[in-house]
């Protein structure tokens, strides 16, 4: 089926390309959540004389990525601190969802969980590069120091007690 995207899809295209999707995912994904519309006759008319006004809409979203890349760029590492075991393991992980309100609370800039991806998992004391994508065409990378908070006693010791017979 062919459609006209409304939004940006990653792995699949812009806001006004027309692209081939099965007929399943448009119907019951992207058309329900109004990311994309059937590419009839009267719809590919109405896209080419809204197509300025998305390329424009594009352009400024882009350049406004572009801003806020610089500016996560010039702010420098993340620091968090978090409670942690002796060997430095964290009790718990540290989630995109703690870093974007991090991100926010020190340098003021509002990122969305989803556009944050790692490589790996935090879930140690140490050094992380956290992957903002803000658009398809803008990324950035921030670095993320995590430090331990107050360090614990990770096992507990237990008193063995002699098994009567």
């Amino acid at each position: 089926m062919q459609v006209i995207l409304r939004k940006d899809v990653q792995n699949l295209g812009e806001a006004g390309d027309i692209v081939n999707v099965k007929d399943g995912y448009a119907r019951n994904f992207l058309m329900p959540q109004g990311i994309c519309e059937e590419a009839t006759e009267g719809a590919l008319k109405n896209r080419e004389q809204n197509l300025a006004r998305i390329k424009a809409k594009q352009e400024k979203l882009h350049q406004e990525a572009l801003d806020k890349a610089q500016k996560l760029e010039a702010f420098g590492a993340l620091n968090l601190s978090a409670k942690a075991g002796e060997s430095g393991k964290l009790f718990g992980t540290i989630t995109t969802k703690k870093l974007a309100e991090e991100l926010l609370a020190e340098s003021g800039i509002e990122i969305d969980r989803k556009n944050v991806s790692l490589n790996a998992p935090i879930n140690r004391v140490g050094e992380y590069k956290m992957l903002i994508k803000l658009t398809s065409k803008v990324k950035c990378e921030v670095p993320v120091v995590v430090t331990a908070s107050e360090i614990l006693k990770e096992s507990v010791e237990v008193e063995e007690t002699p098994i009567e017979e």
